[in-house]
C-alpha cells in the first residue's frame, strides 16, 4: 500500500532503538525524510546507518536528551532547517524504571514525568507551528498498553503514561483539522529490551532457550506470539498518512489482542 508520504519529513524522538527506531524505519521505507534523536552516540550512529541503508529519503540523527527542553527544541529546529519543513511527529521514550509504589520516591516521579510527558509536550509545542504550515500534519504518541491495563511493579509507567493520552485527546481537538493526533498502545514486541531480558533469563536458567523465553512472554496473547517491532512501526506510518485521514484522537492497541478491556 502506497501511503503517500514519499518526500514528507518526519521527526521521531528516542528513535535510535526499540519501537521508536521501528517507526522511523517504517517511515523511511515509504520514502519520508526522517530525523531521529537519542542520548547514546554509538547507538544513534548505528540507527542512522540502518535508516540510510533503507534508501528512502534523507536521514538526520541528533544526539539529544529528551528530558532537556532546550535540547528538544533544538532537535525540532535542526530538523526543520535540514528538511525545509516538518510534516509528521512521532513521540517515543524509553520506559521508566520498574518498582512498586512504596519503593518509588519523589525524584523517580519527577524524572518519569519529564521523560514521558514533558518530552512530548516540548516536542509538540516546538513542532506545531511547522506542522500547520503543511497540507496535513500528524502526531503519533507511542505509549503503552499500561495506560488501559496496569502492569504489576510498573507504577510509574502505569500512572504517568496516562497523562500522554489525556494530552493526545485534548490536542486532537485543539489542533484539528490542520493536524491529526493519535496514539498507539504497544503490547510485548521483540525489541532489544525484551531480547536482553530473555537472554538474561536463559543465563539464569529460567528458560531452556531463547525461543522458550519468547514463548513465555507470549503467554496470554491470543495470537500466541510477541510482536515484531516493524508491525508497530507500520501502524505508526499508517497513522501518519492520508490512508488514515479520518482517524483522529484514537488510542490504537498493537498487542496481538492481549488487552481485555474495550
Amino acid at each position: 500500500m502506497d501511503l503517500g508520504i514519499d518526500g514528507n519529513s518526519a521527526l521521531v524522538t528516542a528513535g535510535s532503538a526499540g519501537l521508536g527506531l521501528a517507526s522511523a524505519e517504517a517511515l523511511a521505507r515509504d520514502g519520508a525524510n526522517v530525523a531521529i534523536c537519542g542520548r547514546d552516540p554509538d547507538r544513534l550512529a548505528r540507527a542512522e546507518a540502518q535508516l540510510e541503508a533503507i534508501g528512502g529519503g534523507e536521514v538526520l540523527a541528533v544526539e539529544t536528551d529528551i528530558t532537556d527542553r532546550s535540547a528538544v527544541e533544538g532537535f525540532v529546529e535542526e530538523t526543520v532547517q535540514e528538511f525545509g519543513g516538518l510534516d509528521h511527529v512521532v513521540t517515543s521514550a524509553g520506559g521508566p524504571p520498574p518498582g512498586s509504589f512504596l519503593d518509588t520516591d519523589d525524584d523517580d516521579w519527577y524524572d518519569a514525568y519529564d521523560l514521558l510527558v514533558m518530552s512530548a509536550v516540548w516536542t509538540t509545542r516546538a513542532a506545531h507551528p511547522h506542522l500547520v504550515e503543511g497540507d496535513g500534519g500528524t502526531i503519533v504518541n507511542i505509549t503503552s498498553g499500561s495506560v488501559k491495563e496496569v502492569i504489576d511493579d510498573l507504577v510509574l509507567s502505569n500512572s504517568v503514561r496516562r497523562a500522554v493520552i489525556g494530552l493526545m485527546k485534548t490536542i486532537s481537538r485543539e489542533f484539528a483539522p490542520e493536524v491529526r493526533v493519535n496514539a498507539v498502545l504497544p503490547g510485548s514486541h521483540e525489541t532489544s529490551r525484551i531480547e536482553e531480558l530473555v537472554e538474561s533469563g536463559v543465563e539464569r536458567g529460567d528458560f531452556e532457550s531463547y525461543d522458550a523465553g519468547l514463548e513465555q512472554w507470549a503467554s496470554g496473547i491470543p495470537l500466541e506470539r510477541v510482536g515484531d517491532p516493524s508491525e508497530l512501526g507500520e501502524t505508526v506510518a499508517w497513522l501518519s498518512s492520508e490512508r488514515s485521514s479520518f482517524v483522529n484522537g484514537a488510542s490504537v492497541p498493537v498487542d496481538g489482542g492481549s488487552m481485555r478491556s474495550a
